[in-house]
């Protein structure tokens, strides 16, 4: 019976500290060495919005690293999509944003990119997509 017991232990101990190893090694994961960039969502839909509304939207980012975050540029596909870039380094820890205005004088369907260069480990340049429908003013009634 003592065997039994003391077996039953040993897978128990086994289990439980594979469980703290499974642990530690996702926790790992989640932060990286030197600057990270995760972001909330890395493409805005503005759905379908009126001709001339607000196109301005943010890309939040949390910096996943141990090292501050380097925003060097954000470079929008074209003159319709421009991106603002944060000019502080973002700590460890800490949210960003970078900001997008689209031109919403243009009628029709978008998608349209912004590219961000950064001093992030293991992806040093990120590529965010931005897209929706502007709509036709409504003909003006005589």
């Amino acid at each position: 019976m003592k065997k039994i017991i003391v077996l039953a232990l040993l897978v128990l101990g086994s289990v439980a500290s594979n469980a703290q190893e499974t642990k530690k090694a996702t926790s790992k994961a989640a932060k990286v060495e030197g600057a990270g960039m995760v972001f909330v969502t890395e493409t805005i839909d503005y759905g379908t919005i009126a001709h001339n509304a607000d196109g301005k939207r943010e890309f939040v980012f949390t910096n996943n690293g141990n090292a501050p975050l380097i925003i060097t540029n954000t470079q929008g596909s074209c003159g319709c999509t421009v991106p603002t870039t944060p000019k502080e380094p973002i700590a460890p820890g800490a949210k960003g944003i970078i900001g997008v205005k689209y031109a919403t004088d243009r009628v029709g369907p978008f998608t349209k990119t912004v590219t961000v260069s950064s001093n992030a480990a293991g992806q040093p340049t990120k590529v965010l997509t931005i897209k929706g429908t502007v709509l036709a003013d409504a003909p003006a009634k005589s």
